[in-house]
């Protein structure tokens, strides 16, 4: 049997990979899906997937979009960061709320609560680093300021995207990044 010669292409693997990864994760939450599903829809082997990302966890985090663009959205001025990172949210979730990393996470707590709280702790470890640069040592208790922007998050995200109900739900998307920047900025800079 001749076996044609796989071709080298390390940048084109990896975004087959997180391409793979973002509908896998995204059609069936973190926890149903597979490394092996993922490496097959991308084309690529099992391990090529491993050796790239290390994890599902770190594949998972460099796939989908939302955590990745953090850090972005994060830096910046001080005073206008609720701001930015509620509009960021809000148009986030406007545009793809289906493969929104906060999505798959509640998507995948109802079926396993022990990865969802890997996985939150992961995401929020990411955050905790890109907040801490911005507000540095102008307020106290960053990882807890953290979280309850993490917990603010999720209930807009499952009241809004995934069950939605009542006012967030029929609210326009910009008079919802306006009373989000203002919850947020409570939280973030509040005594």
């Amino acid at each position: 049997m001749n076996r044609r010669p796989q071709r080298r292409d390390p940048e084109g693997h990896r975004l087959a990979i997180l391409a793979a990864a973002r509908e896998c994760f995204g059609e069936k939450g973190f926890a149903r899906a597979t490394v092996r599903d993922i490496a097959a829809r991308a084309g690529v082997t099992h391990g090529l997937v491993l050796r790239q990302f290390g994890t599902k966890e770190q594949l998972f985090l460099t796939a989908v979009p939302g955590h990745r663009e953090l850090d972005a959205t994060v830096s910046g001025d001080r005073e206008s960061l609720p701001e930015r990172v509620a509009h960021a949210f809000v148009e986030r979730m406007e545009r793809d709320a289906a493969g929104d990393p906060l999505v798959v996470l509640l998507r995948s707590a109802a079926s396993d609560q022990k990865v969802a709280a890997g996985l939150l702790e992961a995401m929020a470890s990411n955050s905790i680093e890109a907040y801490g640069e911005v507000l540095g040592d102008a307020v106290d208790d960053i990882p807890a300021r953290v979280a309850l922007v993490g917990a603010q998050m999720i209930g807009v995200t499952f009241t809004r995207y995934i069950a939605p109900t009542g006012v967030l739900a029929e609210m326009p998307a910009d008079d919802l990044a306006r009373h989000l920047s203002r919850v947020l900025r409570q939280i973030l800079f509040a005594d």
